[in-house]
């Protein structure tokens, strides 16, 4: 298809309205050149196709489709061929439902706990989210089908969503909450971006010149075309001149009007217009050229797939020899989420599925018994259902209590308030490990809880957003048809005032200020020594792994070579079962800020009992980079590194020390109030100002052993050293009783500054 051509036969008024929407799901059509419109849809861990009148979050027009784990989920398995396999399955699909592009992977940073919207999002890590979200694409993208990584950018928070300005420094975002969307790009080129509702230090993210193409574009190198979240247009005109191609929905013509009058009166250049409608067809002829409806969609299929995909995601926090379960035994499942699962979140990824498993319904002829516990709509216990629970634990093997947060304490649109299960489970776990010590909780959550009972219960098993096959999946691991292998995708904090977010998460009005800066999750934790409920990375097995041999291909590179880091993993246990193997890089000295370790690589590996593999990692410089504000790059300082192995990010195995060696020189300025310190410490400054040195110990007539004992005590020669390295240049004027006056400070600032 001849785009250009396309587009110089166009009129005015139809290039502006091909870059809003037609309707609520699709894009405008120009008949009379017969460009045809296309249909996007809503995901990310499904389709939520939906009727052309049906409203933005309502599920009841949806069609029957296949709810996949929730990405909460999907990243605790650190599987990416499982995530492309998933990718795969909604790709088809869509291709069934004639859907051009589904809306998704969700990749913002889990900054809190309490964003509503986190069972949607990956991970507190931008380096995991980045990874996950280039399988999805990849899967999707493979079946001819576009996706929309979303929410561009620093969507964190749904408290006030449409108006709050995310206030960060851009180390913060390109270190933390970029990332994952500059992986994808760079990766797996999504066809489409969608940006968010809030505002960047102050810019609306739809308007934002600086996120949406000298970062996305520019930076990057994104090629296909930008869409707005559902209503997060600002000034239309603005959004064009910014990057922002396309409007979603339908703003009933309004700003298509906008658009011409703007063009007309020469406010926005024509070829802006033009940019934006050729980046919108080249995507809808994409899938055009490649649309295949009579794809087949078996959606049985699909669900014991999602299933199977769960067992991945599952993970097993705690456990003190108690799982698995033994099938001949009578086991007491507790907790109406047993018998009703909440597997996925609400708002518009809420899925109308086609079929649905509970863990009820899987155990159906072992020797389970149910009892309710607590009511999900009426958030209650009483009496009558915890003696019943008791009762029940107390005749049985063991009990499992099925437990987690009903749909109205977390979903899109609002935050949660506080980080507590509800407190008639609480009061049920509590009774029900008093009745039985053999008791197991599984959770149903799309976001840390609190576990105030943790020290009364022996085994505990995240089971997260599962999908609508959680139930088949979590009876084959309490029975132990499965191993669990998941690792927590982010750090589960003893209570929510630990987390670093906590004094300024939601802010202030409309100002959300990200004061923590970079230290987010266990780069937090780890570098304040926090003592946390389960750490970034965690995950238990019913086998044992051993790590070993950890070697580094040079102990000294510089930052322009690659590293290859391997190391050699053993299941020591006498089952099968996979271990997520998790690499960290730590600056053992810098000059910024840095936290302790960051994860730089990992693999999920299967291992039969006694089997062992070399699993090996290439780093090259971003895995020892921090982004430097002065220069607007990515830049590793001269120094020794740690390169550690490990289960978790509290759990390293195996470490090894490296020497980076900088290329980039970067140019100090100086001035008269630059300190000594900083001088002494830059080998260049010092070289060119060696002539001066002896000079510049403004103390140095104080110092030895003329002074008598009490001038020893009172300026002693640590402090003496210290007084001179704080020392800015202007002071050894004032302190060197007239040997060096302002003229050769002023000779020293220009030699320190000349090249």
């Amino acid at each position: 298809m001849d785009i250009k051509s396309l587009i110089e036969k166009m009129t005015l008024e139809e290039k502006a309205g091909l870059c809003s929407g037609y309707d609520f799901w699709h894009t405008k059509p120009v008949e009379r050149l017969g460009i045809p419109s296309v249909m996007v849809s809503d995901g990310p861990h499904g389709l939520r196709k939906q009727n052309d009148e049906a409203d933005h979050l309502g599920i009841n027009d949806s069609i029957k489709a296949v709810c996949m784990p929730n990405a909460c989920a999907t990243a605790a398995s650190f599987d990416r061929d499982l995530i492309g396999s998933i990718g795969k399955a909604i790709g088809s699909a869509c291709q069934h439902e004639q859907v051009s592009v589904v809306l998704g992977p969700a990749v913002n940073i889990k900054r809190s706990p309490l964003c509503g919207r986190n069972f949607e999002y990956l991970s507190e890590d931008p380096y995991l989210a980045g990874e996950m979200a280039v399988a999805y694409i990849n899967g999707v993208q493979s079946q001819g089908v576009g996706t929309s990584i979303k929410h561009f950018a620093a969507n964190n928070q749904e408290h006030r969503r449409m108006s709050s300005s995310s206030n960060a420094d851009e180390r913060t975002l390109r270190e933390i909450y970029f990332p994952p969307f500059e992986t994808a790009v760079k990766k797996s080129q999504p066809w489409t971006v969608m940006c968010s509702y809030n505002r960047i230090n102050g810019t609306l993210s739809s308007e934002n010149h600086w996120l949406l193409t000298e970062v996305l574009r520019d930076d990057w190198g994104f090629e296909g075309y930008v869409m707005t979240d559902w209503g997060a247009c600002g000034d239309r005109v603005k959004g064009i001149e910014a990057g922002l191609d396309l409007e979603m929905p339908s703003s009933g013509g309004v700003n298509d009007k906008k658009i011409v009058e703007a063009v007309r009166s020469g406010k926005l250049d024509e070829k802006l217009l033009d940019q934006a409608v050729e980046r919108i067809l080249r995507i809808n002829y994409r899938y055009l050229e490649n649309a295949k409806p009579d794809t087949p969609w078996d959606l049985h299929s699909d669900h014991l797939f999602s299933a199977k995909a769960a067992e991945e995601c599952m993970v097993l926090l705690k456990n003190e020899d108690i799982l698995p379960l033994d099938k001949n035994d009578k086991i007491a499942f507790i907790g109406e989420f047993a018998e009703k699962p909440r597997f996925q979140g609400g708002g518009s990824s809420h899925l109308n599925c086609s079929e649905i498993t509970s863990a009820c319904d899987a155990a159906k002829g072992l020797n389970v018994a149910y009892a309710k516990g607590y009511d999900v709509e009426k958030d209650m216990t009483d009496d009558e259902m915890i003696a019943e629970a008791v009762g029940l634990a107390k005749s049985s093997a063991a009990a499992v209590v099925f437990a987690g947060l009903p749909d109205s304490y977390e979903s899109e649109g609002y935050d949660r308030t506080h980080m507590r299960l509800p407190e008639c489970q609480n009061r049920l776990i509590e009774a029900v490990a008093a009745a039985n010590p053999k008791t197991v909780v599984v959770l149903h959550n799309g976001s840390p809880v609190e576990m105030p009972w943790i020290d009364r219960v022996p085994a505990v098993l995240e089971a997260y957003l599962g999908g609508q096959g959680v139930g088949i999946a979590e009876v084959r691991i309490i029975f132990g048809d499965a191993n669990p292998s998941g690792h927590l995708a982010e750090t589960f904090p003893k209570k929510l005032a630990d987390n670093p977010s906590y004094l300024s998460y939601g802010g202030e009005g409309n100002e959300a200020d990200y004061s923590e800066g970079v230290f987010v999750g266990y780069r937090y934790y780890d570098k304040k020594e926090m003592e946390v409920l389960f750490p970034f990375g965690h995950g238990l097995s019913y086998t044992d792994f051993e790590y070993s041999d950890l070697k580094l291909s040079a102990s000294e590179i510089t930052d322009n070579d690659i590293l290859t880091a391997s190391v050699t993993v053993k299941n020591v246990g006498k089952r099968a079962g996979k271990a997520v193997v998790q690499l960290y890089v730590g600056d053992d000295e810098s000059s910024v800020f840095r936290p302790i370790r960051e994860l730089k690589g990992f693999e999920k590996i299967y291992l039969e009992p006694g089997e062992e593999k070399q699993v090996s990692f290439e780093l090259s410089k971003r895995a020892f980079a921090f982004w430097n504000e002065e220069i607007h790059d990515w830049y590793v300082e001269t120094g020794d590194f740690t390169v550690s192995v490990g289960a978790s990010s509290r759990d390293i195995r195996q470490s090894a020390k490296l020497k980076v060696i900088s290329t980039v020189k970067i140019k100090r300025h100086y001035t008269e109030n630059s300190i000594l310190m900083d001088i002494f410490s830059d080998p260049d400054a010092m070289r060119k100002i060696q002539p001066f040195i002896s000079k510049l110990n403004p103390f140095g007539a104080t110092a030895g052993d003329t002074r008598s004992e009490t001038a020893s005590e009172a300026i002693s020669d640590d402090m003496n050293r210290a007084m001179m390295n704080y020392m800015p240049l202007r002071g050894i004027v004032m302190f060197s009783a007239g040997a060096v006056g302002p003229e050769v400070i002023g000779q020293i600032v220009d030699l320190l500054n000349s090249d």
